[in-house]
C-alpha cells in the first residue's frame, strides 16, 4: 500500500517547466534513489513530496498521520535545534514523542507508588519499551559516532558548529526520529568514507521508507533497491540499485536510438513510394501510402522531445600536458604539515613517481587537504622537507570554491584571468557546459556544480603535469563525474586526488596515501598503501592499519637507507660458525604409495586453486565490497586457503624428493 502518491504533478519556475506529468508512489519500507542531472528537479520533487512546495497542478496524496522528515543540502535548522544546550540533546530531541513519554514516566515515578501502579504508567511503559525508548541513548551515541563526531563534540552547543557539522547533526537527528518516510538530499556531501559506509548500514537497518537524492553511485548501490530517474522533466521508475539502473538505462537508450532511426527510414521510404505512385498516376496506392506517412509523422511528433544531455568534454583540455617531469615528481621526508602552532599531519617518507594516480584517503580533519596545500606551495612545511621533481608544473583545485576569481562573469574569468580572446574562450568554456548566454552569468551567482566546472576549466589552463585535486567531484552530477574519471585515467601527468567518491577511487587510483585519525593533541600520521582502493578495503578487513604499516616500514628502512651511507668502520671478524649439515634425503616411496600420495596432493592443489580463484572474484563483487561482514568473511577464508595452498605446495616438493628411483 502506498504511503505517498504523486499524480500528474507539474512544477514551473516562471516560464520554465521543471517537472511535468510526474506519476509515482512510495510503499512502506521501500528504498528509492533519486537521480538526474544537476538542475533536473530532484530537490524540487523532494520539497513537493515533503509538503514544503505546492505543485502548479496535479495532486500529492499522503497517508493519514504520515511522519515525514527531510534533510536539505543546506543546514536550514529550526530554532529548537540550534538553541539546544548540547549536540547530544539536539539529536536526542529528534525522537520527540519518546522524549515526552520518558518525561511523563519520570513524573509518574516521582509521584510515588500509587502512580507507578496506575494503568497509565503500565500502558506508557509498555509503549515506551515497544518503541525502543530504553535504547534511545544507545542509538543517539551510535549515530553521533557513526557520522564522525568525537565524544568531545557531544557536549558542544550546535550553534558553535560549522555548517557541515550542523548538517551532519541534523542527519543524526533524523536517523533517531520515528519516521514513516525519510527523505535525504545529497546526505554524503559532508561525510568521510567511514561515515558514508556507516550510513549505508544504518539506512538498511532502519524501518520505514527512504527517498534519497544522491550522485554517489557506490552509496546508491548499497542503500536503495529502486531508482527514480528525472529526465526531460519526466520521472521514470527502474527496479534495482544504481548499477542495475545504469544497465537498464543504457539498454533503453539503445532501443530509443534504434526506434528513431527505424522511424526515420520508414518515413523516407513512404515519401519515396508516394512520389513513385504519383508519377505513375496510381492514386489509390498513393493515398494509401500518404495515410501511412501521416501516421508515422504523427508518431514522431508524439514522441517525447529529448533535450541534449550535456557531458563534460575534457580530452586534451590541459595545455602543455606533454611537458615531461622527472621520474620522481614529489618526495617528502620527515615532513610536518600544518599551521604555526598547530601541526596537523606527519609524513615520515613518501614519494610520488611520474604517471602514478594517488588517492588520499582518511577521516575528515586528519590532514589530507593540509598536505595537498603544502605540496601546492600554499603552506610552508613546519618541519622536514618537501621536494618537487625536475620540470614539475602544479595544477591545484581547492576543495573550498569560494576564492575570488578574476572577472565578474564566466567569460571574463578566462578573458581577464587567462588572457584569452573571446572566441577561443567561449569555445573552451563550451567543453565545460557553459554555452550561449551561460558565459555571461555572474560568477558570484553560480551554483555549486557550475562553480566546480569553472574551477576545473581554470585548472586546465595551468599547463600542469601534476594535478592536485581536492574533492573534485563536489557538486558534480553523475555524467560529469564519469567524464572526470575518464579524463584522469588518461591524463598524461601525475594525479594526487582527495576524494570520498569510492567509484572514482576505484576507477582512477593505483596507489593510496592513507592518513589515520589523530589522537587528542597529536598530529595524524600518513603512509603509503601499494595498491588500489579495493585492495586497501580488503587489507583493512584483514587487519591492515597505518600504525602497523609504519611500524613495519621502520624496521626495514634503516638497512635500506644504510646502503646509501658511507661504510661503517671495519671490526674484527668473528670465526665462522660451522654450517648445519643438510638434512638427509627422505627415503623413496614405492610406486603404488607414490602414485596414491601424488593423487591426493594434486587434488588438494586443484581444489584449493579453484577456491582461491572464486574468492578473489568475490572480492571484486560490489555487493561484497559494500558489506563489511561479508568482506571480512571472504578475506578470512582467502587467507586460510592461501595457507592451505602453501602447505599443499610444500607437500608436493617433499613428494618429488620421495619419488621412486
Amino acid at each position: 500500500m502506498a504511503i505517498l502518491r504523486l499524480s500528474n504533478v507539474r512544477r514551473e519556475v516562471g516560464t520554465f517547466v521543471i517537472l511535468d506529468s510526474v506519476n509515482a508512489a512510495i510503499a512502506h519500507d521501500e528504498r528509492i534513489g533519486l537521480v538526474g542531472a544537476n538542475g533536473a528537479g530532484k530537490t524540487t520533487l523532494l520539497r513537493i513530496a515533503a509538503g514544503l512546495e505546492p505543485p502548479e497542478s496535479g495532486e500529492v496524496q499522503r497517508k493519514n498521520g504520515l511522519r515525514v522528515g527531510l534533510l536539505t543540502q543546506e543546514s536550514n535548522l529550526d530554532q529548537s535545534f540550534v538553541s539546544a544546550p548540547s549536540l547530544r540533546a539536539a539529536v536526542r530531541n529528534g525522537a520527540g514523542e519518546l522524549v515526552q513519554m520518558e518525561r511523563r514516566l519520570s513524573e509518574l515515578e516521582a509521584a510515588g507508588a500509587v502512580a507507578v501502579q496506575s494503568a497509565e504508567y503500565a500502558h506508557l511503559r509498555e509503549a515506551f519499551d515497544h518503541r525502543g525508548g530504553y535504547t534511545l541513548d544507545l542509538r543517539v551515541e551510535a549515530a553521533l559516532s557513526g557520522l564522525g563526531f568525537d565524544r568531545s563534540d557531544w557536549d558542544r552547543p550546535p550553534a558553535q558548529m560549522s555548517g557541515g557539522q550542523q548538517t551532519r547533526a541534523a542527519l543524526a537527528r533524523l536517523l533517531v526520529a520515528e519516521l514513516d518516510l525519510l527523505m535525504l538530499d545529497e546526505p554524503t556531501n559532508h561525510l568521510d568514507l567511514a561515515a558514508i559506509e556507516w550510513l549505508e548500514q544504518a539506512l538498511a537497518a532502519r524501518p520505514g521508507a527512504l527517498l534519497v537524492a544522491s550522485h554517489d553511485r557506490a552509496f546508491l548501490d548499497g542503500a536503495v533497491d529502486r531508482i527514480w530517474e528525472i529526465r526531460d522533466r519526466r520521472l521514470t521508475v527502474f527496479r534495482g540499485n544504481y548499477s542495475a539502473y545504469a544497465g537498464q538505462r543504457e539498454e533503453r537508450d539503445a532501443r530509443a536510438r534504434k526506434d528513431v532511426d527505424t522511424r526515420a527510414e520508414s518515413i523516407e521510404r513512404e515519401r519515396e513510394l508516394v512520389q513513385r505512385y504519383r508519377s505513375h498516376r496510381k492514386f489509390s496506392k498513393m493515398h494509401e501510402h500518404e495515410a501511412r506517412l501521416e501516421a508515422l509523422q504523427v508518431d514522431a511528433e508524439a514522441a517525447p522531445p529529448r533535450r541534449k544531455q550535456g557531458v563534460l568534454a575534457l580530452d586534451g583540455v590541459i595545455r602543455g600536458a606533454h611537458t615531461r617531469s622527472g621520474d620522481v615528481v614529489v618526495r617528502v621526508e620527515g615532513l610536518m604539515a600544518g599551521y604555526p602552532g598547530k601541526p596537523v599531519v606527519r609524513v615520515e617518507r613518501l614519494e610520488a613517481r611520474r604517471g602514478v594516480r594517488i588517492g588520499l584517503v582518511g577521516p575528515n580533519g586528519a590532514g589530507k587537504t593540509t598536505l595537498l596545500r603544502t605540496i601546492a606551495g600554499q603552506l610552508a612545511p613546519l618541519d622536514g622537507w618537501l621536494e618537487l621533481g625536475h620540470g614539475v608544473q602544479v595544477g591545484y583545485l581547492a576543495q573550498i570554491r569560494a576564492q575570488a576569481m578574476p572577472g565578474a562573469t564566466v567569460l571574463d574569468t578566462l578573458t581577464t584571468g587567462a588572457a584569452m580572446d573571446s572566441g577561443p574562450a567561449r569555445s573552451y568554456l563550451a567543453r565545460f557546459l557553459f554555452r550561449g548566454d551561460d558565459v555571461f552569468k555572474q560568477v558570484e551567482q553560480l551554483s555549486g556544480g557550475e562553480r566546480s566546472r569553472l574551477e576545473l576549466a581554470l585548472v586546465g589552463l595551468q599547463s600542469a603535469n601534476l594535478l592536485l585535486l581536492d574533492e573534485p567531484t563536489n557538486h558534480l552530477d553523475i555524467p560529469a563525474r564519469e567524464a572526470l574519471e575518464a579524463f584522469l585515467r588518461e591524463a598524461a601527468g601525475t594525479v594526487i586526488v582527495v576524494s570520498h567518491d569510492r567509484r572514482l577511487l576505484e576507477a582512477v587510483c593505483n596507489e593510496l596515501w592513507v592518513v589515520d585519525d589523530a589522537k587528542a593533541g597529536e598530529a595524524s600520521r600518513m603512509t603509503r598503501f601499494p595498491g588500489g582502493f579495493n585492495e586497501w578495503r580488503a587489507a583493512l578487513a584483514d587487519g591492515w592499519s597505518v600504525a602497523g604499516a609504519l611500524d613495519r616500514s621502520m624496521t626495514h628502512e634503516p638497512a635500506a637507507r644504510g646502503s646509501a651511507r658511507p661504510a661503517a668502520p671495519a671490526v674484527a671478524a668473528k670465526p665462522a660458525e660451522p654450517k648445519p649439515a643438510k638434512p638427509a634425503r627422505p627415503a623413496p616411496l614405492s610406486k603404488d604409495a607414490y602414485r596414491r600420495r601424488r593423487q591426493v596432493v594434486e587434488d588438494d592443489l586443484t581444489r584449493l586453486g579453484l577456491r582461491k580463484s572464486q574468492l578473489e572474484l568475490a572480492l571484486g563483487d560490489p555487493k561484497v565490497q559494500s558489506n563489511f561482514v561479508e568482506l571480512r568473511r571472504v578475506t578470512s577464508e582467502l587467507a586460510d586457503v592461501n595457507a592451505a595452498l602453501a602447505q599443499a605446495e610444500d607437500a608436493w616438493l617433499v613428494l618429488t624428493e620421495q619419488a621412486p628411483r
